[in-house]
């Protein structure tokens, strides 16, 4: 197998990278003066500061010239100095029990990755007989064993556990072939990078943009979206989606003759990485467990709900004693009480530490920067604004289908946790200057930004694959520009379907 260094990033690249940052240092101070400045004139004072630090944060999270979380704590800082709101009433929603659901859901992941039973979970599915007999059934096996592991683990962390499994997997059926000039080689380190992406829309805690879109809708539009009622939503969108990338990349990144001769040779090599992993371990066991009673609760609450009614006691009682968050909690705490490797327990304090706690300030700040918008009245200027330039005939779903373009451009150049928090609030304000359900524009808006698929700086699983040597880059602005495409269009024909048979639209 030829050995793949990482490509640094180019002079030009990196040249760009250190422009941006530095101009956001000048353009958001700048932003902020201008922007509190002219919005004086017609709105109340709260609202023209509150302005002002909003143009600030979505030019640091554009630029990122200082660390989104660092930007979404300095705005809640800078809204209690500038006497925007209390302290109490900015920092409450860092508080807000779907922080907890993170907080959850990020230590079942973490527990997952530290007893690796993702990779036996990999390793099982690749195995299945036939899989290793076809390229293309490969790749698209290799899709499907990424799905359940990036619906519960970071995209991220999915992607940089399963990149020595696929480049073990391209070597096994490869042998001396040159991986730099196959076409199927780049065609799987896209499907580990865009089937992620794809796949991180099915659940709420798969990608921080899905609770953000569902905290919001909660917190400024009264609206509760349930754990099965996103998935209800989400998955059909994501099967159809996955399966228009797969036969994409089969299309374009074809594996030739000589490569489909093989693949045979797949087999023996699962077959050693499976013997290589050994029995079951306790830390193994204990993560099932406490993986299996987290998604249990998640989902019977909604199944109750439509087999009995909103109105039946047992299902009250399921809403009122084990609302998501808490469930995210109980399951992280029972991995701190059932067995684990060498002594220890299935999950340490030291290893809980290495969760994402910058993303949870992140968000926290995003749902500060939400409430304050709406209660200040800055979203409904904006929302007025923004229905009066699109005009009446727009409607719901010309609406929904600008805030999927809008959420997928942002997110070729910004992270998708950043533009969901910028756009879902507009949004919402927007269904409401219209009379709209805003559900729809805004997990639009939502799915759409996690859809970057066109630049290595788009998405971290881009910069991973990218980072292989074995995409490149016209390659992936080809791949992406079409993808961006076919998702704008069965996103929007996702929820024109979908919404109305579950009442919203």
């Amino acid at each position: 197998m030829e050995v793949l260094a990482e490509e640094k990033i180019s002079a030009g690249e990196e040249k760009f990278e250190t422009i941006r940052r530095k101009a956001g240092l000048f353009l958001a101070p700048l932003g902020f003066a201008l922007t509190w400045w002219w919005t004086s004139g017609f709105l109340s004072p709260e609202a023209s500061k509150l302005s002002g630090v909003l143009a600030l944060m979505v030019l640091f999270w554009v630029t990122e010239s200082i660390p989104l979380p660092v930007t979404a704590v300095l705005g809640a800082v800078l809204n209690i100095v500038l006497g925007v709101a209390s302290p109490k009433t900015v920092l409450a929603p860092f508080a807000d029990p779907i922080i907890f659901l993170f907080i959850g859901g990020f230590m079942l992941s973490r527990a997952m990755l530290s007893h690796g039973l993702d990779k036996r979970i990999a390793l099982a599915v690749l195995s299945i007989p036939g899989v290793s007999k076809n390229p293309n059934r490969i790749l698209l096996a290799l899709g499907l064993v990424i799905t359940p592991i990036s619906m519960w683990v970071s995209n991220t962390a999915t992607v940089a556990i399963f990149l020595p499994i696929a480049l073990g997997i391209l070597g096994s059926i490869m042998g001396d072939l040159p991986l730099r000039k196959q076409p199927y080689a780049t065609g799987m380190m896209l499907m580990l990078a865009y089937g992620t992406s794809i796949s991180g829309i099915t659940t709420p805690v798969a990608s921080p943009p899905n609770l953000i879109a569902i905290g919001q809708l909660e917190k400024l539009a009264n609206i509760e979206i349930g754990f099965l009622t996103w998935m209800l939503i989400c998955v059909p969108i994501f099967a159809a989606m996955f399966f228009a990338l797969w036969i994409y990349l089969c299309h374009t990144h074809p594996s030739g003759q000589e490569v489909t001769q093989r693949s045979g040779d797949l087999a023996t090599y699962l077959a050693k990485q499976r013997q290589a992993l050994g029995k079951w371990s306790r830390g193994e066991i204990s993560t099932a467990i406490a993986f299996s009673v987290a998604v249990v609760l998640w989902l019977w609450p909604g199944f109750a709900n439509l087999l009995l009614g909103s109105n039946d006691p047992r299902v009250r009682f399921l809403n009122d004693h084990f609302p998501e968050a808490i469930v995210g909690l109980l399951a992280a705490c029972l991995l701190f009480f059932l067995p684990g490797k060498d002594g220890k327990k299935a999950l340490t304090w030291q290893e809980a530490e290495r969760i994402d706690w910058g993303i949870i300030l992140l968000f926290g700040g995003g749902l500060s920067l939400g409430s304050l918008m709406f209660s200040t009245g800055v979203a409904e200027a904006m929302g007025k604004a923004a229905a009066a330039m699109l005009g009446p005939d727009v409607g719901l779903w010309g609406l929904t289908a600008l805030a999927i373009g809008a959420g997928i451009l942002l997110s070729e150049t910004t992270s998708n946790t950043s533009s969901a928090t910028m756009l879902c609030p507009v949004v919402i304000a927007l269904s409401d200057a219209m009379g709209v359900s805003p559900v729809a524009p805004t997990i639009g808006a939502c799915l759409g930004a996690s859809m970057g698929f066109m630049l290595p700086v788009s998405t971290p699983p881009n910069a991973i694959v990218y980072g292989s040597g074995l995409v490149p880059l016209k390659a992936m602005l080809r791949a992406g520009i079409v993808i961006d495409l076919i998702g704008w269009i069965i996103i929007w024909a996702g929820l024109r379907i979908i919404c109305p048979m579950l009442g919203y639209a």
